[in-house]
This record gives structure tokens, sequence and C-alpha cells, in this order.
């Protein structure tokens, strides 16, 4: 055997090594058997372009007041039979001037009818005590028709495109159109020789995860990732 021979052997050899090299230490995978997504809910903002306020005639009501000035008398002492009270004392003082003894007594007695007579009269044609002036308010409700923003029209842009719709209030400079899943991970179940386990990632993996020394090698883990089984 010559020396050509023995150096092609030789490289023959030296392939077969390598490669058995790199099926014992090269890298190996886990299977990827499921990858569920963890979503959480966010809302979605558009961002307010235009707010142009709907203006409608309505028929309102409000209530209009006015002070006036009014004439009152102030209440007499004995309400409105002061004439008829005061007629008959003085009668009566009148009649007891009259006489004496029993005759005194039946003139007391007709002085005081007399008087309470005349004092009646008098009271009849009296309009009241002393006159004063008092301010009092007076009230009713009007009607009337009055322009009034009903609502707004409001242009908005979202992902690119305007569109519009109607709001009852004027709003900021964003409005909300609702809510949407956000995906913020992944849930990873994963088998290896035999072995499952479960980990957590940012991003969705592929079919197959690399694993070294014993441990799944995740290029973007989640913060809070599960314990490998």
């Amino acid at each position: 055997m010559n020396t050509k021979t023995l150096i092609a052997i030789g490289v023959v050899f030296a392939a077969g090594a390598a490669v058995g090299a790199y099926n014992v230490f090269g890298p190996t995978y886990a299977d990827v058997v499921s990858a569920e997504p963890i979503t959480v809910k966010e809302p979605i903002l558009a961002n307010v372009l235009a707010a142009t306020p709907i203006k409608e005639m309505v028929t309102g009501t409000r209530q209009v007041c006015e002070d006036r000035v009014v004439e009152r008398r102030a209440q007499e002492r004995f309400g409105d039979k002061d004439g008829m009270v005061v007629g008959a004392l003085v009668g009566g003082l009148l009649g007891n001037q009259v006489g004496g003894g029993r005759g005194r007594d039946v003139a007391t007695v007709a002085g005081a009818v007399a008087g309470g007579y005349a004092g009646r009269e008098i009271d009849r044609n009296h309009t009241g005590g002393r006159r004063y002036n008092e301010t009092v308010q007076d009230c009713r409700t009007v009607s009337e028709p009055r322009e009034e923003v009903v609502g707004y029209e409001v242009q908005y842009a979202l992902e690119g495109e305007v569109k519009s719709l109607r709001l009852d209030e004027k709003p900021g400079d964003t409005i909300q159109l609702g809510e949407r899943d956000k995906v913020i991970g992944y849930d990873v179940q994963w088998t290896h020789e035999g072995q499952a386990g479960t980990l957590r990632t940012l991003d969705k993996p592929g079919e197959r995860l690399p694993i070294k020394d014993g441990v799944i090698i995740v290029a973007n883990p989640a913060p809070m990732a599960d314990s490998q089984g």
C-alpha cells in the first residue's frame, strides 16, 4: 500500500469521525406541540379631526317674574268692628252721666246700644286702617323657540382612514371606538425524548425550539415565564 492510498483512507476516517461528532455534540431540538396566544383588552382610540355642532330649533319654557306695588291697609285693633266697639264704649260712658240709680243703669245700657249702632254704621262705610305700599312678585311661565345644540358631527382618523359619526357630547382629542384583543405573549407546550413542559414567550415560536445543556433556548422569553417540565 503506497503513501497516497494511506492518505486517502485517513481522510475518509477523519470525515466519518467529524460526522459522528456532530451527531453527538450538535444542537438538538424540542418539538412545539402548541402555542396559545395570551391576550388582553386594549381600547381602540381614534384621533379627532373636527367636531361640528348640530343645532335645532326647539320650543322651551321659562319663568318670567315681575315686581309690582300694591296698596295695603294695616289691620285695626278690633278687626273691622272698631267703630262699633268705640261707639258702644262712648255711648255707655255718656249714658252713665244721666240720672242716678236704676235710671243711670238703664241710660248706660241705652247709651251703649245707641253708640254701638252708630259705630256699626260707621264701620259699614269704613275702608280699613292705615294705608301702606307692599311690593309683590308675579310669575308666569312662557313658551318660546330657541336654537339648541343637540349633538356633534365628529370627523376622526383611524388607521389611515377618515370617518365620521354623531356624538351627544363634544369629544376631546381622541375618542374610543371599542376594544380589541392585544397579544402579549404565547403559552408554549413542547416535548423532547419523552419529556414535556411549558414556557412563555413574547414571540410566536416555530415548530421546534433548540435545546442546550438540557435547557430550551428562547430568543425572546416573556418576563414571567412558566417553569419547564
